[in-house]
């Protein structure tokens, strides 16, 4: 297996509809033009929540891995979601992942395993290892809130990590306290395992705790700022940090913050749309278009910020 580096920013990629809910690829390559260049972008990431990766039929999720692959090239690590109901399931897509281009498969939690299993190693080692078995390339675990009951207790994702191929924790429990005590367990059984940190309302907070790089769908909108606070994180250069934070503020508490969090990045759409990035914000049932005020706000949010700095003319 080649060793596969996600230290840096890995940019969750949106993606964009037209009018008949078909893929909109001219947005998309203007999308990955924009998110995917910046320096400290390391690797991409498609078919997750942030791509909608639920509503993709088979053959939409194979052709988002090969025209990114074809655009970002051989050497930059390209990710992709495993988004599955059956262990049948993940290993199909596992396997068209590997056959079509993509360097690692992100495993999401299946939705059964919201019923206890999260805390259970029976059944997520068992998920993985089938995944594992089946195919040749890496695999990363989404971690989602705990609070949710998706989320896999601390003692699993020590577990998971010492497995061979499994080579990073996509890092969103939602709670600062269990991200610690993750970060310091998992790095004492599998120090190369990398911890990606994507705790949306505070990654601030999570640069600060310790990481080994950033996995956002907000790096769809603001790749060059998600790089700058790696940058000043790397520097451990507080002041650095605390800046490009104050410059986040305000957008992740209108992405993030309002309820319902469902709309988090259809409301990431708005703003690459107010950008002239995206043709269109238009989600896929059964996600749903963001009410007029609240797309108002994203926009004044996305001019305050100054993102048009970073559109190419």
């Amino acid at each position: 297996m080649n060793t596969i580096s996600l230290e840096g920013v890995t940019v969750a990629t949106v993606l964009s509809f037209d009018d008949n809910l078909a893929i909109d690829w001219k947005s998309y390559d203007r999308l990955l033009d924009y998110c995917t260049t910046p320096h400290g972008i390391n690797a991409v990431f498609v078919n997750g929540h942030a791509g909608e990766g639920a509503t993709l039929t088979p053959a939409e999720r194979i052709e988002v891995i090969k025209r990114t692959r074809a655009f970002i090239g051989k050497d930059v690590p390209l990710l992709t979601g495993v988004i599955a109901y059956s262990t049948a399931d993940a290993v199909m897509q596992a396997r068209e992942a590997e056959e079509h281009g993509a360097d690692v498969a992100v495993l999401f939690p299946m939705p059964q395993f919201s019923a206890g299993a999260s805390g259970d190693p029976r059944y997520v080692l068992d998920y993985v290892d089938q995944i594992l078995a089946a195919v040749n390339i890496p695999v990363s675990i989404f971690q989602q809130s705990v609070a949710s009951g998706s989320g896999f207790s601390t003692p699993v994702l020590v577990e998971l990590s010492k497995r061979e191929r499994v080579i990073a924790i996509k890092e969103g429990s939602a709670d600062i306290a269990i991200y610690e005590d993750n970060l310091r367990q998992i790095k004492s059984a599998a120090p190369d395992v990398a911890i990606l940190a994507s705790n949306y309302h505070w990654l601030f907070a999570q640069m600060a705790t310790g990481a080994d790089g950033i996995l956002s769908g907000m790096a769809s909108m603001v790749p060059h700022l998600l790089c700058d606070l790696w940058a000043a994180t790397k520097a451990v250069d507080l002041k650095a940090m605390r800046s490009v934070n104050d410059r986040l503020y305000p957008m992740v508490r209108t992405i993030y913050g309002a309820p319902p969090l469902i709309d988090m990045h259809t409301r990431m759409k708005i703003g690459l749309e107010h950008l002239g990035i995206i043709s269109s914000a238009r989600p896929r049932p059964p996600l749903l278009p963001i009410p007029v005020e609240t797309a108002k706000r994203i926009t004044e949010a996305v001019d305050l910020a100054g993102l048009r700095e970073f559109v190419p003319c």
